[in-house]
């Protein structure tokens, strides 16, 4: 697949949800809201997301990286409160670390064919191209951007304000 549609499918294109259109507009207090019997909210699903992005982000960047003994490294505590502002700056650092996978994937193709940094329990300490990571990256926020537009139903938030699909 081309670069076009891997920067596309970063945003939400085709059958993707954007994943900005699916958090910008939410509040922090619908953000830490759990429903019953559901493992996670959506703060811990955008801080899940954020963790993994820096982390390839700085496996791209030629940065050794501590792969987590566990899973749970990269869930985040759900709080029983949250700032709105807390919740902006989450949001914002999300943005900014879409943007710069964006960049990334716009690479000329020599550079996308660099290895990234290994993630040993990933990769039995292998490298992998710069490409594959950024693909495994999209493909891992469009399945929990899925889970957050599932919880934003189950909470009555959706659609988004800057739309999305109701079917």
């Amino acid at each position: 697949m081309s670069q076009n549609t891997l920067i596309e499918l970063l945003y939400g294109k085709g059958a993707h949800a954007s994943p900005l259109a699916c958090i910008e507009d939410l509040p922090a207090e619908l953000a830490i809201a759990r429903p019953e019997k559901l493992p996670h909210t959506i703060w811990q699903l955008v801080g899940h997301i954020n963790y993994w992005m820096a982390y390839d982000i700085r496996r791209m960047q030629g940065e050794t990286e501590h792969y987590p003994a566990h899973a749970s490294e990269s869930w985040p505590e759900n709080p029983a409160t949250i700032a709105e502002s807390e919740w902006k700056n989450e949001l914002s650092r999300f943005s900014a670390l879409l943007a710069t996978l964006a960049e990334m994937a716009a690479w000329d193709a020599k550079k996308l064919a660099g290895q990234a940094s290994p993630a040993p329990a990933q990769e039995g300490k292998q490298n992998a191209p710069i490409l594959d990571v950024l693909w495994q990256t999209a493909i891992h926020n469009s399945y929990h951007v899925g889970q957050i537009a599932m919880l934003r139903r189950f909470l009555g938030a959706w659609p988004p304000r800057a739309g999305g699909d109701s079917w």
